[in-house]
């Protein structure tokens, strides 16, 4: 080689960032995939490409997001459990993940014990929405009237054990009512149904039924977080509502198969977390409803024990059976 082209490559090498260099973690040629265990088009899978793209920009590596739905997310999250324990394979999830033991009668694995929690990257809110056909304006009026018929109310559930399922045992239980709940593949059925007036009420993420709810299809009654939200304004909390105590939000995760080395998993969580706060800064989090978390590898592990402890108590209470 020559003088000119040794100094050429000497100075290209030295002006990469240490994590490019060869035999460092994560190498130019190499290709980080998250794996989605959901369909292309909705809010994780959004969420998703959002990060993908980010890191790709701080990292300068390739990045792909792989969508393996199916089997109540555990496909895709079997997929990243079987993958080499290297960094460059990473579930992007949401709560719904850690709770499979509890919900699935079968599960293919422990969530808690076969994945190393890497970051909690957002929380969104959730919003209760009801049948526009129903008279009641207020969530004090909804409860009331549960209250009194008992036996007439009903919530939507678009998957078991998901957040909207645990919201809405969460708010019978501090709302000191009863609803029968129906079971729904996916958000889309369970929403159509409130709007015909077939089911009466459903919890689910505001970024997915307030579309529906500007369009006088379903009617806002009130959102699950502490503070009201800047994309719906005018809808109360459910604290506000009466239901003093009562907060819930749906967040969102990323994990990498459980023997990844923890220096990786240090890497990692501090790249996502500054790719959050970038991705906060543009407002694209927000335009999802999504409000962003930085979290060190232990505060999310401590987080999940606390999770699946109060969803594993609320799905037992309330008689729920693995399927």
């Amino acid at each position: 080689m020559s003088t000119h082209r040794l100094l050429a490559a000497l100075a290209t090498l030295l002006a990469m960032p240490a994590w490019a260099q060869p035999g460092t973690f994560p190498e130019r040629d190499k290709q980080l995939r998250i794996v989605v265990p959901f369909a292309p088009g909705g809010g994780v899978d959004n969420a998703a490409r959002l990060l993908g793209e980010q890191l790709r920009k701080q990292l300068g590596i390739s990045v792909i997001v792989d969508n393996k739905a199916g089997g109540s997310g555990t496909i895709g999250g079997k997929a990243v459990q079987a993958s080499p324990a290297d960094g460059y394979t990473l579930l992007f999830s949401a709560a719904t993940h850690v709770l499979a033991k509890q919900v699935l009668s079968n599960a293919p694995y422990d969530p808690q014990t076969d994945f190393a929690p890497v970051a909690r990257v957002g929380e969104a809110p959730l919003m209760l929405v009801i049948s526009p056909q129903l008279p009641q304006q207020k969530l004090s009026d909804v409860l009331a009237a549960a209250r009194q018929q008992p036996d007439k109310w009903t919530a939507a559930i678009p998957a078991a054990g998901a957040p909207s399922h645990l919201a809405a045992l969460l708010l019978a239980k501090q709302g000191r009512v009863r609803f029968t709940y129906v079971p729904y593949k996916g958000t889309q059925p369970a929403m159509i149904d409130v709007g015909g007036g077939h089911v009466n009420l459903l919890l689910d993420s505001m970024i997915s039924v307030l579309p529906l709810a500007k369009a006088g299809k379903v009617k806002p009654i009130a959102i699950t977080s502490k503070a009201r939200s800047a994309l719906a304004p005018d809808v109360p909390t459910v604290q506000e509502s009466g239901v003093a105590q009562f907060a819930y939000a749906s967040w969102y995760g990323v994990w990498a198969p459980k023997d990844t080395p923890p220096a990786r998993i240090a890497f990692l969580n501090a790249a996502i977390n500054t790719a959050v706060g970038e991705i906060a800064k543009s407002g694209a989090f927000s335009s999802l409803g999504i409000d962003p978390v930085t979290e060190s590898p232990e505060q999310f592990r401590k987080f999940i024990a606390t999770d699946v402890a109060q969803g594993a108590e609320l799905l037992k209470s309330s008689g729920f059976k693995p399927e």
